[in-house]
């Protein structure tokens, strides 16, 4: 079996994190090597020289600009999918891996060949007793987080169990399904472009599985720039537009305007409005009107999976990481769940 493992660096990521996470690569319990990819966004000629001294066993892509994460790891899947590679680990830079993880990521794919994704059980590092992702979560209008984050892991002996969506911080792909349901979408720069991914593999029908004794170590900080809010916002609302089906979308849809008031008086509120209205501005721009067209039939196109069958793994309580709203938590949550409820109700009733 052909293994690649595909890190992407940025500006002094690499001198930050690489250390480490090479280093658990290279101590892997595999009787193979798996074949290292680079991919160096915004590359200079000092951080190229760091990575070819650091990481001499690795084939190097360079970026003169930073293409983000989607197209980035774009980049190192186009040439691993070209040379036949069967199975992908995308790891951060800044995450590192116990030395069986791949080993026991490999077992979970040959055991579950419906299994697109899956996803390494993430701890925090340095506070490797609690998690930073089992597995991550769709809220019906877009919003996606993790799973257990910060909560100490409990061992149920469970094997295996779906999720929505894999973080890209560490998660296996299947080459055969990305083949299927394409790579990562471009337009979404960064942020929920795994959401989106795989929200695309549930709808042609593959899975989306974590595995919790595969783990890793990720040293995981809750950014609060504000011009991620942009990419957030925007993307969100993309990834719903895709890959809802047209019925969930008018179900939904009151749901998304109260929910684009109530986020239009938070983003004033905590001074990152002029974020959120660049996000509704690019939905009325007419340049990226073909995009959203195209992109809306393409997904459509790959779906095999109804609605109603992908809803009970979304939620309906929002949840912010590092953000404790008691307006969010005892009136919006308790109202959106219930608004879920109904609606996932009549979907299915549709059979839809």
């Amino acid at each position: 079996m052909k293994i690649a493992i595909i890190l992407l660096n940025y500006k002094d990521y690499a001198e930050r994190f690489l250390t480490p996470c090479l280093a658990s690569i290279r101590n892997l319990n595999l009787a193979t090597k798996p074949d290292l990819f680079i991919v160096d966004n915004a590359s200079t000629s000092s951080s190229a020289n760091y990575l070819r001294t650091l990481a001499p066993e690795a084939r190097l892509l360079f970026n003169v600009g930073n293409d983000g994460f989607a197209k980035g790891n774009n980049d190192a899947l186009r040439l691993v999918l070209a040379e036949n590679y069967e199975q992908i680990l995308l790891l951060n830079m800044d995450a590192s891996l116990d030395s069986n993880a791949l080993l026991e990521l490999i077992r979970i794919a040959a055991k579950y060949p419906q299994a697109g994704a899956i996803q390494a059980r993430l701890m925090l590092d340095p506070d490797r007793h609690l998690l930073n992702s089992l597995g991550n979560v769709t809220h019906f209008l877009g919003f996606g987080y993790c799973r257990g984050y910060r909560q100490p892991f409990q061992d149920k002996g469970e094997e295996i169990s779906k999720i929505a969506y894999p973080s890209g911080a560490c998660v296996l792909l299947r080459a055969s399904a990305l083949r299927q349901v394409a790579l990562f979408d471009e337009e979404f720069w960064m942020y929920n472009e795994d959401q989106d991914l795989g929200w695309r593999l549930w709808l042609a029908g593959w899975q989306c599985l974590l595995a919790p004794r595969a783990i890793a170590y990720h040293q995981y900080e809750f950014s609060r720039s504000i011009s991620k809010y942009y990419w957030m916002e925007r993307n969100r609302l993309i990834a719903a537009w895709k890959n809802y089906s047209l019925l969930s979308l008018l179900l939904f849809f009151p749901a998304f305007i109260a929910m684009e008031i109530g986020m239009s008086f938070f983003s004033f509120r905590s001074g990152w409005f002029s974020e959120k209205l660049k996000a509704w501005v690019y939905f009325f721009n007419p340049r990226h009107w073909s995009y959203l067209y195209t992109a809306r039939r393409s997904a459509q196109a790959l779906r095999v999976v109804p609605d109603y069958k992908i809803l009970p793994l979304f939620s309906g309580k929002i949840w912010y990481q590092e953000i404790d709203n008691p307006v969010l938590k005892y009136l919006v949550n308790p109202l959106f769940s219930l608004y879920f409820s109904v609606v996932r109700f009549l979907i299915k009733a549709c059979r839809q």
